[in-house]
Order: structure tokens, then sequence, then C-alpha cells
């Protein structure tokens, strides 16, 4: 994992992602979940692309259920990208790495 990557939980969240003052891209992911090993150093890459223009963070769901409730993350992996504290996009599944980079491009 890249260093500039943040680990979010249920009791942090609010600090690290909704009172950011840069969009935020968080990955909703898992210890066991194999889509999400695969899109992991795609987020690694934009989380270095993008670090002056975007906050990347992770939140393993199995140690934080509160926060993919309340947003109805269902499956791993998803991708959520807030800014100003409201949820812009939503991308479930192993994307590659072209379709997130247009999904939170035109949040700049």
């Amino acid at each position: 994992m890249a260093d500039n990557i943040i680990n979010v939980t249920d009791a942090n969240f609010e600090e690290e992602v909704l009172k950011a003052p840069l969009p935020v891209l968080i990955d909703f992911w898992a210890v066991w979940c194999v889509p999400c090993k695969m899109i992991a150093s795609l987020v690694d890459e934009i989380s270095v692309e993008y670090k002056d223009k975007l906050k990347v963070c992770k939140l393993d769901v199995d140690g934080s259920r509160s926060v993919p409730a309340r947003y109805g993350v269902r499956g791993i992996p998803t991708l959520l990208l807030f800014k100003g504290g409201e949820l812009k996009e939503t991308m479930v599944g192993a994307l590659p790495k072209d379709k997130i980079v247009a999904a939170i491009s035109k949040h700049f």
C-alpha cells in the first residue's frame, strides 16, 4: 500500500473523509477479497499520480461495518468518491484504471 493512503474506520471516517478539503477516493475492501487485491495496485498508482488533487483511503469492511452500511456498500471492491462531504461517484467491481480515473477526474 502506498505511503499516502490512509486507513479509515467507522471511528475516523467523518474526520478523514467527510471533512477533507480535497476530494476523497475510498476503497472498501477485505483481506479475503481477490478482486480487491486485483485493483489494489491501481488504487496505489492513483494515490501517487493524484497526490496533490485527491486523498485516497481504504476501509476494511470486516473491521468497520457502519460506514459501508450507511452508503449501501453490498459488494467489494467498491470505490466511493466524496467531495465536500458529499458522495459524488460509486464504482463497484474490479474496474480498469481508465474507468476509475474518468470517474474521479471530473471532480477536480
